[in-house]
Formats: structure tokens, sequence, C-alpha cells
């Protein structure tokens, strides 16, 4: 017969220990085997980016102190591995208490990065992962989460085939679809971000203990791609495609904001991937979802997180418009501020 523990509806204790003091004692990394890949991610505690209106706004972010001299890129710098690879990932957390969840991977439920069901990091930690679908992903800072991940606290992750950059995946004998050339010669990886400078004058724990900070009202002045600002997007090289004649190029677009994000590409494309899954149909692998056509100018839709990859196969010489337009999480309307990045892909 089983027992029933009686409770309070609420337990003020739990709630600390659950929202606003989860545990922070780092224990050794369970099960640890050899790694075929290792890389350091440490926290980058403050640092300005400079808006095109002259303001300076506060970030946080991830570096690799393995890079000379470090790095203050934002978004933090990519993890690129291999499909199969097994993956150690020591965090430096500095100062305070940070984690990197892996977003879109499965690993173990101490090795995931999410503080609540784990730890926080206070020191050091080595997350042990295994690369498993070819993909596109994200790594995030999981304490304060909304607030660390408006402050900078990401970076761009991808999974490539075994044999590396230039194919998306390997086709299975079973796919339905054995046409679709899934090469490419070209690749841009686009983080798309909007930012609210009042959130990034906050502290490290603002609104963690249930305080109202404010969080709920989101009203974004910046927006960006790939850590540049609008207009900037139009021409820095860090944003705009550049391919030859009869190349394939392949567009791999994280939604990094607080907004549904509506993608318009001047030329036909094919969602290929996506959230970090190849789309095919294979029902010996369990997938039944076939790439999806898009007509050049039509409308694609990415929610908060989500990762959507198009491919563009053969193109042709011309200047191809690619905008992104931010809207709000409650009226879905463009933000007030313009809610509009511009960038080009260029073909010669």
């Amino acid at each position: 017969m089983s027992t029933t523990i009686p409770r309070p509806p609420t337990d003020p204790a739990e709630y600390d220990a659950f929202g606003c003091d989860p545990n922070s004692d780092v224990i050794e990394t369970p099960d640890k085997v050899s790694p075929n890949i290792r890389l350091t991610r440490k926290v980058h505690g403050s640092f300005d980016v400079t808006m095109p209106d002259g303001r300076d706004v506060r970030f946080w972010g991830f570096v690799d102190p393995n890079t000379s001299g470090g790095d203050r890129t934002w978004p933090s710098p990519l993890i690129r591995v291999r499909q199969g690879q097994i993956v150690h990932a020591t965090l430096d957390a500095a100062k305070n208490t940070h984690t990197i969840h892996w977003h879109g991977i499965e690993p173990s439920t101490v090795n995931d990065g999410v503080g609540h069901t784990s730890f926080e990091v206070s020191n050091q930690y080595t997350y042990q992962w295994q690369a498993k679908t070819p993909g596109t992903y994200f790594y995030h800072c999981h304490k304060n989460t909304v607030l660390h991940f408006e402050m900078g606290m990401y970076g761009p992750l991808v999974i490539d085939p075994p044999s590396g950059p230039g194919l998306l995946f390997e086709r299975h004998p079973a796919d339905e679809d054995q046409a679709t050339d899934l090469r490419y010669q070209v690749e841009a990886i686009w983080s798309f971000d909007d930012v609210d400078p009042r959130w990034h004058e906050l502290n490290h724990s603002a609104g963690l203990c249930g305080e109202d900070a404010g969080l709920n009202r989101f009203e974004p002045k910046y927006f960006l791609i790939s850590g540049v600002p609008h207009p900037r997007t139009e021409r820095d090289p860090r944003v705009i495609v550049r391919a030859r004649k009869g190349q394939n190029i392949l567009l791999r677009s994280i939604n990094a904001t607080y907004s549904n994000l509506d993608i318009r590409i001047g030329l036909n494309s094919t969602i290929v991937e996506m959230d970090g899954r190849p789309l095919r149909t294979n029902p010996q692998l369990g997938t039944f979802s076939k790439p999806i056509p898009v007509p050049a100018k039509a409308v694609t839709n990415l929610t908060p997180a989500q990762r959507t990859t198009f491919m563009i196969h053969n193109v042709q010489p011309g200047r191809y418009e690619v905008t992104a337009t931010y809207k709000d999480w409650i009226t879905n309307r463009p933000h007030a501020a313009g809610g509009l990045a511009r960038t080009w892909i260029e073909v010669t």
C-alpha cells in the first residue's frame, strides 16, 4: 500500500533551493572516457558593444582562453565537432556561477548544463557528451537563463558528418530522397538577435529570487545578425554572403532573439534541416520529414531558439536581398524601434 506524504501547497525553503539558490557543489565528471575533442569556454564578465547610435551596451559572453590574447566575440565562438565524436568541454566560470547548456544535444542530466536539475558551476566543470546527429545547435548559460542569454552568453554549435564541413549529412541507403544535393561550397551561420539596453543594466541575479526586475517587458532597440547591428549588416563581411555562379550555399539560421522572426530570402531555397535534425523520410531511422521548398521572398517564421537551415542550389549571378523582421512576442507586430535587419547574398 502506498503512503502519501503530506506537504504544504508551497514550501518557501524548497522554492529558495530550486528558484534562487540551486546546488553549486561541482562534482567530477561521471563515467569519464577519453575524448576526441577537448575545448574550453571561459566566462568573460563584461565588455561593451557600440551600437549605430553611438551607445555602448554592456555584454557578457564566453571566450576561448586558448586563442591568442583571448577574444571577445559576440556571439561567443563557434564550436564545431563531427558526428560520433566524444566531446569534453570545460567551463571556467571565472566568478559567480554559470553553466553551459547544450541546446538540442542529448547529454546525461549532469552534463546537460541545466542548473536546476544538476548544479551550477562555481569554478570549473568538464561536460562530456557525444555528437550524434549532424545539424545546427547552440550553447548558452542556463543560470538566470532569460537574462544571461540576453546578455550574450551563447554561441553557435555545429555537428558535421564524419567527413567534415562541406556536406550537410551522409545519405542513408533507405532515405526516400536520394537526389537532393547535400554538398555546399559556401556556408553562413547567422545568429539573429535583438537587444533591449535596459536589460543590459541589470545585475547578475536580477529577478532570480522572484523579485520584479521587469523581465516581463522586452522592448528591443537594436536588431542584429551575428553580433552586427542593422544597418551595418548590409555591408559587414561577417554577415554578407558571397558566392560564385553554380555554387551551393548553406544558410544556418539561429533565432537568438526574444521575438518571432520572419526571414525572407530573395532566392528559391530548400529547408533541409531544423533544430539539429536533417529533414529526410526514412522509416528505418524513424524520420518522416521531407525537405521543404521555399519560393524566393516567401516568409519563413522562426520562433525563439529555433534553428532552420536553408540550402540554395546552383546560384546564379546577382545581388539578392535577405530581410529579417523581428516581431513582438505578444502582439506579433514588428517592434516599435523598427524591428528589421537586412543583408545580401552576392553572386558573381
